[in-house]
């Protein structure tokens, strides 16, 4: 959608200025000429920059009239937004699987003025900026070369049912990701191709970590012929732990069941300030806390969770009976008598 509201204004300036100071071709100084300015949306707030640009004025070079903008300039920004947009663009989209319209909405609750088709057009920004970095394989060969060999890990990421997958291969020794490319398709041939590019940095595959996905291990048969390829620790103890999980799934689901008869306890004391209807409000604030955290397989277990915060809530909810039982007595005229 087209902006329907006006841009924001930058609260503060930056200057920034070209490093290089005499010219690549003919080595003479060389002066600002000019300025450009530019507003950076970014996430604390907008920022105005001055861009003092360089050019050589010197006749017969090369590099006459040439402008040298400063260095730093491609470090913070790409149009109107600041690298730091950008990047919490991807987290949301690859790491918390956000929906497009989620991610806008998390952004304008910050203060950051974009629209839902600009954070499409950032978040493809975003790919092709991982994609450059990851392309330098000297760089990765110069990191990766003195372990000597990789431990690699591959697995899928769909942010939302029918798009692409974005599929990460990561080396698990030093934590470099060597590889990251959305595919249409998960056929066992196009990740074969993958699998080639990561060996094409020529630092030995002693290994391949994974889940049980049956594309995935035709592809490393077919690419890495020879590689030992186990399956993640993590998606074994799930699988093996999946009747557990759906027992506890089910046992939270009964506990939730006894504990659903908060809301008319909560209607008996509104607008009511005295202490016991604070109490009975800090208890009712506690058992929702309690029953909206879900767990994860296969180890954060919800039911076990949630019965143990239930039983707190009720030995709690005893003690606060018993000193009101005691106070009853030592208040009662028969022990003042």
């Amino acid at each position: 959608m087209s902006r329907t509201g006006a841009r924001e204004r930058p609260t503060r300036e930056r200057v920034l200025r070209p490093l290089r100071r005499r010219c690549p071709g003919c080595g003479r100084p060389m002066r600002i000429r000019y300025e450009n300015r530019r507003t950076l949306i970014r996430l604390d707030g907008a920022v105005r920059l001055r861009l003092k640009i360089r050019r050589c004025e010197t006749d017969g070079c090369a590099f006459r009239s040439r402008p040298f903008r400063p260095e730093a300039e491609g470090a913070l920004a790409q149009p109107e937004f600041g690298l730091d947009v950008i990047a919490l663009i991807g987290r949301l989209r690859h790491r918390d699987h956000r929906s497009v319209p989620e991610i806008h909405a998390l952004l304008r609750a910050r203060g950051v003025a974009i629209g839902e088709r600009t954070v499409t057009n950032l978040l493809d920004r975003h790919d092709e900026l991982v994609a450059t970095s990851l392309a330098d394989q000297a760089s990765q060969r110069r990191q990766l070369a003195p372990q000597g060999r990789i431990i690699l890990g591959i697995d899928g990421l769909q942010p939302d049912v029918g798009h692409e997958v974005l599929w990460v291969l990561r080396d698990g020794l030093s934590g470099t990701v060597l590889l990251a490319r959305s595919l249409l398709s998960a056929a066992a041939e196009d990740l074969a191709a993958l699998l080639a590019e990561v060996a094409a940095l020529e630092v030995p595959i002693e290994g391949v970590i994974s889940d049980g996905q049956r594309s995935i291990r035709r592809a490393v048969a077919a690419a890495l012929p020879g590689v030992p390829h186990q399956l993640c620790h993590f998606h074994f103890l799930r699988e093996a732990a999946q009747p557990v999980f759906e027992a506890d799934r089910h046992a939270k689901k009964e506990l939730k069941k006894q504990v659903r008869g908060i809301r008319p306890i909560e209607r008996a004391v509104e607008g009511r300030d005295d202490a016991e209807a604070t109490l009975v409000r800090g208890y009712a604030a506690a058992v929702r806390s309690a029953i909206t955290d879900d767990g994860r397989a296969p180890l954060a277990a919800a039911g076990l969770k949630l019965e143990r915060r239930l039983e707190k809530i009720a030995r709690s909810l005893a003690r606060v009976a018993q000193k009101g039982a005691a106070r009853s007595r030592r208040g009662s005229p028969s022990s003042g008598a």
